[in-house]
C-alpha cells in the first residue's frame, strides 16, 4: 500500500512539476519569481483574520506625496494621496484596492496611488472597505459608493473638479470600480472615467475551462471559485448572485463613462476583461484595452521594478492624467 501510495504522489508531483513548468514558460523572465509558487487556494476561509494581518505590508510612497487619513460619514476610513504641486481645482481618482473580496488594505497600494497622486496631478482617495466573508456583498461596494458620493458631494472643499472624477482600482477592487460606476451612473451621479487594472467582474469564470493554461499563478480558478463564493453567499456561476456584485452580468452598459481597462495574456481575468471592453465599445462607450504580454495576475505588485510593469502602470498614469488630470 505504501508503495502504492508513493507512486501516486509521484504521478501526481510530476504532473504539477511539468504544468508548472509549462505555464512559467509562458512568463516573461523578468516576471519569474519563487513566489509564484506559493498558492492559498487551499488555506482555510476560518484563518483569513490571521492571515490578513500577517499579509498587512505596506509599500513605499512616492516622493513629495502626502498621506492623510479621513474617515468619511458613514464610517469608511480613506486615505488621501496629495502631491501638493496639483492645479485647483485638479482631476481626482477614488481607487479601490485588489484581494479578492477577501483581504488586502490601502497601504497595500502607497506605492501605486502615490504615483497617481505625482504624475497624474490629481487627488487620490483610497477606500478602507469591508471585506468578506464576514462582511460579504454589497458590503464593500456600499462603502465605496459611500466614499465616491464624499468625494463629489465635498470637491470644492478638497480642491477637485466635480466633473474630473474618476474611479479605478485593480483585480476585486477592478471589479468593484465596475459595480461603482455602474452604481453611480443608475443614480444620475456619473463619473468622467473608468480606470480598471485586471479587473475581477465574472463570478462565471469561476466555472469555465481556461484555455491555454492562463490563471496558473497569483490567482487560479480553484482560489477564484471560492472567493466568489465567499462573496456572493452562494454557488459562483449560480443563477442566484445577486445584481450588481458581478459588473459582466449588467446588460445594459449604455452610458457609462470612458474606460481603460488592462490585463495579462497570462491572466485568469483575460478572457472576461476582454469580452467586457467589446461589450462597452459595442454599447457606445470608448474604450482602451491593453493586454500585456506574457503577464499573469498581479505581477506589476509582484515585481513592480521590472521594466515591463513599470511601463504597464505608466500607461495606466498617463490614461488618467490624459482622462482627468
Amino acid at each position: 500500500m505504501r508503495r502504492i501510495v508513493a507512486a501516486l504522489l509521484g504521478v501526481l508531483l510530476g504532473t504539477w512539476a511539468v504544468g508548472t513548468a509549462r505555464a512559467l514558460a509562458r512568463v516573461a523572465p523578468e516576471l519569474r519569481t519563487p513566489r509564484l509558487l506559493i498558492s492559498y487556494a487551499r488555506v482555510p476561509l476560518a484563518v483569513l483574520p490571521a492571515l490578513r494581518a500577517r499579509m498587512r505590508e505596506d509599500t513605499a510612497v512616492a516622493p513629495g506625496v502626502e498621506v492623510t487619513e479621513r474617515t468619511v460619514p458613514g464610517g469608511v476610513p480613506v486615505l488621501l494621496y496629495d502631491g501638493g504641486s496639483r492645479p485647483t481645482p485638479s482631476g481626482a481618482l477614488l481607487w479601490i484596492h485588489g484581494g479578492g473580496h477577501l483581504v488586502g488594505h490601502p497601504g497595500m497600494d502607497h506605492d501605486l496611488a502615490s504615483r497617481f497622486a505625482a504624475e497624474a496631478g490629481v487627488l487620490v482617495v483610497s477606500v478602507d472597505y469591508r471585506l468578506a466573508p464576514e462582511d460579504p456583498f454589497p458590503a464593500d461596494l456600499d462603502d465605496c459608493v459611500v466614499a465616491l458620493r464624499w468625494l463629489q458631494d465635498h470637491a470644492a472643499e478638497l480642491g477637485v473638479d466635480p466633473d474630473r472624477i474618476a474611479v479605478g482600482g485593480a483585480s476585486a477592487g477592478g471589479g468593484l470600480a465596475a459595480a461603482t460606476v455602474h452604481r453611480a451612473h443608475d443614480e444620475g451621479r456619473p463619473v468622467a472615467f473608468a480606470l480598471l487594472e485586471y479587473p475581477m467582474l465574472d463570478d462565471r469564470t469561476a466555472l469555465a475551462r481556461v484555455p491555454g493554461g492562463r490563471g496558473r499563478f497569483v490567482w487560479d480558478a480553484r482560489m477564484n471559485r471560492r472567493a466568489w463564493t465567499a462573496y456572493v453567499g452562494r454557488p459562483a456561476g449560480s443563477a442566484g448572485v445577486p445584481d450588481g456584485a458581478a459588473p459582466a452580468r449588467r446588460r445594459d452598459l449604455a452610458g457609462l463613462p470612458p474606460t481603460w481597462i488592462g490585463v495579462g495574456d497570462q491572466d485568469l481575468f483575460h478572457d472576461e476583461d476582454v469580452s467586457y471592453a467589446g461589450r462597452l465599445r459595442a454599447a457606445g462607450v470608448p474604450v482602451e484595452l491593453h493586454v500585456e504580454p506574457a503577464m499573469y495576475h498581479g505581477a506589476d505588485a509582484n515585481v513592480p521594478a521590472a521594466p515591463s510593469m513599470r511601463a504597464f502602470r505608466g500607461r495606466m498614469v498617463t490614461a488618467l492624467r490624459t482622462a482627468v488630470g
